[in-house]
This record gives C-alpha cells, sequence and structure tokens, in this order.
C-alpha cells in the first residue's frame, strides 16, 4: 500500500483496536452466562424452545454528512436496516426497537426525521418501534453535534437458529448486493470530502434492509450461516460466522460494485483497505450448501 494513500487508520479509526476490544470483553461478558459472543445478535434463552435475539449499534459519522445535506431520515432509515439485518443473521424474526438520540441541543426537526425514518423501515420488517430516548448533553457534545442508537429485539426457535456452526468446506457463498456504502467506513469518506461540497445520493444512500431477501433465501436452500457485511468487510464479518479450520474465498469480480466504490478508488482508496473497510457492492452474504438459481455466488468456504 502506498505511504500516503487514505485508510481508515488514516481518518482516525483503527479495526486492529475494535477487534482487540472484543476480545478483552469476551470473558466479561462471558462471565455473566452469555454465549457466542462476537456474533451479530445476542441470544438470550427465552424458554425451551426460542430464543430473543438482539443488537444494538448507532448511525455513527455518517450522520455528519447526512446533517450537512439534509438527510436525516435517511439516518434514521440507516439505523433501522442496521439492527434489524443483525438481528436476522441468527435467524430470527425482529419484534421490537428501541431508538437514543443525543445531542449538544436537540431540535426537534432532527429528531423527528429520524425517528420518521427508523419508523418507515421498522413497518417494512413489521418490527414494532416501541419507545427510546432523548438526551439534551452539552458538555459531552460539540455543538451541532447529535448521535442516533438503537436496539432491536427478535424472537427464534432454537430449531432454526443459524449460527454458522454447520459450515463446511466446499459450501458455497451467495451475495445480496448493497445500495451504496450503507453505515461503515465514513471517517473515512468523510476525511476525503473535507469540507467541500459532495454528493449526498452517491455518498449517503441508506442502509438496505435485508429482510425479505434473507426470507426467500431461507424458503429455496439450506442456509447454515449469514453475515452482515458492516465494519470490517465481506472478509472480516464472515470470519464472524465461520467454525474454527474453515475459511472463505471470494471471487471479487463475481459482480458489479455500484459507482460509489469507484468515487472511492479515485480518491486514492486502494484496493486492499478498500476490502477490509467497505462491502464493494455485497451487503449480505449467506453460506448454503447448493445455491439456488438466480443467486449470486460471490466464492466458497475453503
Amino acid at each position: 500500500m502506498s505511504d500516503n494513500a487514505p485508510t481508515y487508520e488514516s481518518a482516525g479509526v483503527s479495526l486492529t483496536t475494535a477487534n482487540a476490544v472484543v476480545e478483552r470483553l469476551r470473558t466479561a461478558v462471558e462471565s455473566t452466562g452469555a454465549t457466542g459472543f462476537g456474533q451479530f445478535a445476542g441470544l438470550y434463552p427465552l424458554d425451551a424452545q426460542r430464543f430473543l435475539a438482539a443488537s444494538t449499534d448507532s448511525v455513527g459519522s455518517k450522520l455528519l454528512l447526512q446533517r450537512r445535506a439534509g438527510k436525516l431520515r435517511w439516518g434514521g432509515m440507516d439505523l433501522g436496516a442496521h439492527c434489524i439485518n443483525d438481528v436476522a443473521c441468527s435467524g430470527a424474526e425482529p419484534l421490537f426497537f428501541l431508538d437514543y438520540v443525543a445531542a449538544e441541543h436537540i431540535e426537534l426537526e432532527q429528531v423527528a426525521d429520524l425517528v420518521e425514518g427508523l419508523a418507515e423501515v421498522c413497518r417494512r420488517a413489521g418490527c414494532m418501534l416501541i419507545g427510546g430516548e432523548t438526551a439534551e448533553l452539552p458538555g459531552v457534545y460539540r455543538e451541532d453535534e447529535l448521535d442516533f442508537a438503537g436496539t432491536c429485539v427478535g424472537l427464534v426457535d432454537r430449531d432454526n437458529v443459524i449460527d454458522g456452526s454447520r459450515c463446511a468446506r466446499g459450501d458455497v457463498i451467495v451475495g445480496f448486493p448493497s445500495d451504496g456504502i450503507h453505515t461503515n467506513g465514513f471517517s473515512l469518506v468523510r476525511a476525503l470530502v473535507g469540507d467541500g461540497d459532495f454528493d449526498a445520493d452517491l455518498l449517503l444512500t441508506p442502509h438496505r434492509l435485508y429482510l425479505d431477501e434473507v426470507r426467500a433465501l431461507r424458503a429455496a436452500a439450506d442456509v447454515k450461516a449469514l453475515a452482515h457485511v458492516t465494519g470490517g468487510g465481506i472478509l472480516g464479518n464472515l470470519s464472524r460466522v465461520l467454525p474454527e479450520g474453515v475459511s472463505a474465498r471470494i471471487d471479487w469480480d463475481a459482480w458489479e460494485r455500484p459507482p460509489v466504490f469507484h468515487w472511492l478508488a479515485e480518491q486514492g482508496v486502494e484496493e486492499t483497505e478498500a476490502r477490509r473497510v467497505f462491502n464493494l457492492g455485497i451487503g449480505m452474504c449467506a453460506v448454503v450448501p447448493e445455491a439456488p438459481a438466480g443467486a449470486t455466488v460471490i466464492g466458497a468456504l475453503t
């Protein structure tokens, strides 16, 4: 990689540190009785037949560009799709959502845009938005800063849990197309944009909801694993659901990338870094023994 090429780390975010935090916290989390730490959704045994599945996240620094572009409703859509997709990776159906808005100074119209965008995605997913919290925190947030976070909870029968444990060499990887950058990597995008004008439709396209695609694939194939492509790229997220001794081989030319990823390359982001940070046009992956007709096969397990 070129010494002066833009990277996620040069923009202030270290994926190595993020991975180290997960490992550091594993003992504390598992000491409470939890298992499967590091999956896309945590599972709680509700009764002998069912698990609750839960995921929490925030929109992150994408909100700064959305605010500049007047696209905060898209931020709400990002949050909903991100958390619901994570819950779907366990095989669960979403039940309800809780949100949290925090800012230096709360502006009603901005909060309304965020929550209305979230509600739009929740309606599409059949997920009830049951409440949340709004916090005004001067001294914690800088002027004109805000954050939007939330938690989705779903339900899955024990017999229907998808956890990757059955994955084996020879299985194929099916990819679902992304609509753009989605919600990760925006510290680097912001560094590239700086204070100048930018194409909001190109850079800020909302995170895609994959619930219907996942349901359709599960009806047509034996889905052994699902990986939501967020921070860490395709390989980084697949590795979270694959058993020890099994790895993924990706054919990077198996699909057409959306224009925004060509824009990133034009800004100097090298291919190796792009694969580490961005989804590159595949927002969700599934591992199946055999791909159904019409599926986009992007690789295989070795």
